[in-house]
């Protein structure tokens, strides 16, 4: 099972999204809070680990973007989907890189949002078109140069081969099997990754490769 919590202010919305969570057979809703300081105030008595978080922007008290940022520093563990009206791609480069892991537009059919939920769940991120789209135009976005020693970190090509499959959704075992290694020796290259490029988690991986063009994505 899936646990959920949904914090947005807006009643109607939050009580239909409740009722699409509710609908899905692995997904279990546990909360439904109104700002983000309520949340936390429930995650202080919760009976229950939260595993994901549907947020929105737009709270009072506490935003979905203060949300996300205390949530990643003191609940490492609860993955932050922002679900929100605005379309902007700023704002979208700037929740990700503050620990979001996934960015969903409210007009978004329930398909994407139930596919989003498993995903962020399964490998810790899902980053679709729009996610993408926002950090190659934001993030300095150059030609692509095929010369990996102007990478900002020195990395092998078995550390470039893992962080490419990493980008394809793969886990550990999936990866391990494909390279006939252990789970726990991809384990060990998935932190060193993440302490090389000094990233706060798997999405940020993600975003290394975007940015430095070493995974190829079409939009």
């Amino acid at each position: 099972m899936i646990n959920i919590a949904i914090i947005d202010d807006q009643n109607l919305f939050r009580q239909s999204l409740a009722l699409l969570v509710n609908s899905v057979e692995n997904f279990n809703l546990i909360a439904e809070c109104t700002d983000g300081q309520k949340f936390i105030d429930t995650l202080n008595h919760a009976k229950y680990k939260v595993d994901i978080a549907i947020v929105d922007m737009d709270m009072p008290n506490m935003n979905g973007i203060d949300l996300n940022k205390y949530l990643h520093k003191h609940y490492p563990d609860i993955k932050v989907i922002i679900l929100t009206v605005h379309v902007n791609e700023m704002l979208i480069t700037r929740v990700i890189n503050a620990g979001a892991a996934s960015y969903l537009i409210k007009n978004c059919d329930k398909d994407e949002l139930i596919e989003t939920i498993e995903a962020v769940y399964k490998n810790g991120f899902y980053f679709n078109n729009e996610i993408i789209k926002a950090f190659r135009n934001n993030g300095g976005h150059h030609p692509v140069n095929s010369d990996l020693l102007e990478l900002p970190v020195p990395l092998s090509n078995r550390e470039i081969q893992i962080l490419q499959m990493i980008c394809r959704e793969m886990n550990n075992e999936e990866i391990a099997k494909e390279l006939f290694l252990s789970a726990r020796t991809i384990e060990g290259y998935r932190t060193s990754l993440i302490n090389k490029i000094k990233c706060r988690n798997v999405a940020g991986l993600v975003l290394f490769a975007i940015k430095h063009h070493l995974i190829d994505l079409s939009l």
